[in-house]
């Protein structure tokens, strides 16, 4: 493996903390975080990165609150129910930058495929069960759990009373549909490509055609992080954007496959998480993105009162007028700039996203009105 030539550390002032230990969940699009440890591209900003592999988003949330995580790869969701207090004790939490788009899915098991196949509708499929189906996701506030039930709204499945929603760890997820108990999930890749090629389920659908280019992972800490070491938040933005902009070169994604398929890392064949990384990664719509010339990785406020929107949608935040308020605070859009100024990396306009799989558009404006356009909710 070898890095592109280091540029010269950003123009700030030196970090307050130079070892960083930093946490992820098995999954594909932690390659970010795996390439910047394997390529040492902290180390350009005085850094030095430590990775720690966790079982359960669960328990990557506690140790971040608990200060044995420095930052994490989390579910941007996540990050936003614990500042709200939801799935988690209240902490004031911040968003450096968006890690990935896309990559994530929807599997249906054998069953529910097949009769979906045979009756058209997925409501007449989950009909042909004789009972209630349980579908699973991996954190409540988390994007599984959006695009779960976004995705199952718009089939005229409600996803708060026709369902049972179980929350598994990643990990787990392939095995779990394996069991008649389980009729679908949503999870990142591998994981659907895992279920798939065992034969215990069919993808149905991919993140990326619920909601195209949706942020997905974020890179994460506690704001009193941010406010203590600011330096060092800026300059750990920086290594991740270099792995990012890493990741779109030639080859690189079938590399760090490799490293991904290792036990200490997903202990997934690597071919499988190739696929999942590599499927015409920068042409096919759905497909997994990291970098695009930086047009993935900075952290939009409306993206995160989007999040917001689906909490009150599901019952789970009642409506407040803030929303704005909250994604200012939680994305730190101004320390982003400052990284990605000094990488020369463009911060993108903000724009209306592309139709949803339901055909609504979100601009960013009158999140009660947004909310109140659905039909199906708490």
């Amino acid at each position: 493996m070898n890095a592109h030539t280091a540029p010269q550390s950003a123009p700030f002032g030196a970090p307050e903390k130079t070892h960083l230990k930093i946490g992820f969940v098995p999954l594909a699009d932690a390659a970010p975080l795996v390439a910047a440890k394997l390529l040492e591209f902290g180390h350009a900003h005085g850094l030095t990165l430590e990775l720690s592999r966790q079982p359960s988003w669960a328990a990557l949330r506690d140790k971040l609150l608990a200060g044995e995580l420095d930052a994490a790869h989390s579910l941007y969701g996540l990050v936003y129910g614990v500042q709200l207090g939801l799935g988690g004790p209240q902490t004031d939490m911040a968003v450096l930058m968006v890690l990935n788009r896309n990559g994530q899915a929807i599997a249906l098991s054998n069953r529910v495929a097949d009769a979906l196949d045979e009756h058209g509708t997925l409501p007449r499929a989950l009909a042909t069960l004789g009972r209630k189906p349980a579908f699973a996701q991996t954190f409540p506030t988390g994007t599984h759990a959006m695009w779960l039930y976004y995705w199952l709204a718009a089939q005229g499945v409600h996803p708060l009373r026709d369902i049972d929603s179980v929350v598994i760890p990643p990990p787990q997820m392939a095995s779990a549909l394996d069991d008649e108990g389980l009729d679908g999930l949503c999870v990142g890749e591998p994981w659907p490509l895992l279920a798939q090629a065992r034969g215990v389920g069919r993808t149905v659908i991919r993140s990326g055609e619920i909601w195209p280019d949706h942020p997905e992972k974020v890179l994460a800490c506690r704001r009193d992080f941010v406010a203590r070491y600011p330096n060092t938040a800026r300059a750990l933005v920086s290594a991740m954007l270099e792995a990012c902009r890493w990741l779109d070169g030639a080859g690189h994604r079938t590399e760090i496959a490799q490293w991904l398929a290792r036990p200490e890392m997903l202990d997934v064949d690597a071919g499988l998480i190739a696929t999942g990384l590599c499927a015409d990664a920068m042409h096919r719509p759905a497909a997994m993105r990291f970098f695009d010339e930086g047009r993935v990785n900075y952290p939009h406020e409306a993206e995160g009162v989007w999040f917001l929107t689906q909490f009150e949608r599901w019952g789970m935040l009642a409506r407040r007028d803030d929303y704005r308020d909250i994604a200012r605070a939680l994305n730190q859009t101004a320390l982003y700039r400052e990284a990605a100024e000094a990488l020369h990396v463009a911060v993108p306009p903000a724009a209306a996203t592309a139709p949803f799989v339901d055909g609504r558009v979100w601009n960013g404006e009158n999140a009660a009105r947004y909310v109140d356009s659905f039909d199906v909710r708490a």
